[in-house]
């Protein structure tokens, strides 16, 4: 993992703030979302973006039954209806 040599206090309240740079260089805009996972001993954030329940891809996302799945996955749930048994 690569150090980025900077360094910031959490307040009292357990927040971190993200400095600018990093925001900048990662697309991090005001209210976006940040998945936040546990790798080891790290925390590793990252920015949330959608994905295909399936295929995991995230671009050419539709909602199908509450679900988010690209077009792709969603012909091929549409070619198998004829499969029925």
């Amino acid at each position: 993992m690569k150090d980025s040599g900077l360094i910031r206090s959490m307040d009292e309240l357990g927040r971190v703030v993200i400095p600018i740079e990093l925001r900048e260089k990662f697309g991090i805009k005001k209210k976006d979302s940040i998945e936040i996972f546990v790798a080891g001993s790290n925390i590793i954030l990252r920015k949330f973006e959608p994905n295909c329940i399936f295929c995991g891809k995230s671009k050419e996302l539709i909602e199908f039954k509450d679900k988010l799945v690209c077009k792709k996955c969603l012909l091929k749930i549409k070619a198998n209806q004829n499969f029925k048994k």
